[in-house]
């Protein structure tokens, strides 16, 4: 017999240390366009990437779950970064395959208001090729997508870290 047990925060950030990261879109393809519910300062919005590109560069940054550890740090660090992302005219948004009220929350305690994060559901994270397995879950990825809507950089790495500075670096070489 077989027990199914629910993804808890730790067993999601265990899950995300252990799985091999999906394979993820090339540079220089076309981000597939969507439009998704979001949250920006605690209150639901819409998303739509074609809007978003015609004001710019977009950081596009999957993480896997709401309120973990990882997850939360480098939504503290995308927020503290975002004056200079902004100063380049680039809009960032984290996509992660929680509920809007879940997102609503992170997006007022983790984002500090200063970014929307969206719902990414199933066909968002394949569309990306972002699955982390089989858990409905999507692995630490992050895009930078030109306004002409090709992948100008593509970031994949479970520990938050890199994320900011490499998409940071991306979007200033995009200004050049």
């Amino acid at each position: 017999m077989r027990i199914g047990f629910p993804i808890t925060g730790l067993a999601a950030a265990a899950l995300c240390a252990a799985a091999p990261l999906a394979a993820e879109l090339p540079v220089g393809a076309q981000a597939p366009g969507f439009t998704t519910q979001a949250a920006m300062a605690g209150e639901e919005m819409g998303f739509s990437l074609r809007a978003a590109l015609s004001k710019g560069p977009v950081v596009l940054y999957f993480y896997p779950k709401a309120f973990t550890q990882g997850c939360t740090l480098e939504a503290n660090a995308f927020a503290e970064a975002m004056p200079e992302f902004e100063q380049l005219g680039a809009s960032v948004i984290g996509m992660s395959n929680d509920d809007i009220d879940t997102l609503k929350r992170f997006s007022r305690e983790e984002c500090r208001d200063a970014f929307a994060v969206g719902v990414a559901g199933e066909r968002l994270i394949e569309a990306y090729d972002v699955a982390l397995g089989d858990s409905g879950l999507s692995s630490r990825t992050s895009y930078v997508i030109a306004p002409d809507g090709r992948i100008a950089m593509v970031y994949s790495n479970s520990d938050y870290r890199g994320h900011v500075r490499e998409t940071l670096e991306a979007v200033r070489a995009l200004s050049q």
